[in-house]
């Protein structure tokens, strides 16, 4: 059980394992009231079925019914009623299931904002940066802009990761045009644009 104020989700995923959660529950208390909103911050519709148990409120005693959520949306699931002077104590459970059902129940729902997903290459990129290179700037805003995960260093900022890159390279690095790229454990000099990187990471 739990005191209101706190939020436990129980999520049981059916025929997606690999999604990450793509449906989370939101509570919003007026006057008496709380009302459970499930919010679909995934790409795809989904089908939930949503309980709650506990004490000290009152909620609907009809049997709870697979609801559908569309992608990127806001659908009421419950509204649970406070008992005057009592403290609710509350645990709720949320099944997601990517299979679609033509029963579930269609209610209204709201377009929410949902940020793009990062891309986790093939190969992890690390980018060390520096001033004088010519085409640094361009393959990180280009990656940024792709949302890939990556990581960026500029070498100015880290003076022992310069001299350690240097003798690993065996060469003055203020001789390099372009960014050295870490993909993977190893190392490039070469890679000029963001279309090369990909090609490479891709191998």
């Amino acid at each position: 059980m739990k005191t209101l104020g706190c939020l436990l989700v129980l999520f049981t995923v059916l025929h997606g394992a690999a999604q990450d959660q793509p449906v989370r529950i939101a509570e919003e208390q007026r006057g008496n009231r709380i009302a459970f909103y499930g919010l679909n911050e995934d790409f795809k519709d989904y089908d939930v079925l949503f309980e709650v148990k506990g004490s000290n409120f009152r909620q609907s005693k009809a049997r709870p019914r697979w609801i559908r959520i569309p992608a990127t949306s806001k659908v009421l699931l419950k509204t649970i009623i406070l008992l005057r002077d009592k403290t609710p104590q509350y645990t709720y459970s949320l099944k997601v299931n990517d299979s679609l059902s033509p029963r579930a129940l269609k209610p209204e729902s709201t377009v929410i904002e949902v940020p793009p997903k990062m891309i986790t290459p093939k190969k992890p990129i690390t980018l060390y940066t520096f001033e004088e290179c010519s085409t640094c700037d361009t393959i990180v805003n280009q990656l940024k802009a792709n949302n890939y995960h990556f990581k960026e260093i500029l070498l100015s900022e880290k003076p022992s990761v310069k001299e350690s890159l240097s003798k690993m390279l065996n060469q003055s690095l203020d001789s390099l045009q372009h960014p050295i790229i870490n993909l993977g454990g190893h190392l490039y000099t070469w890679i000029k644009d963001y279309e090369t990187l990909l090609a490479e990471v891709e191998k």
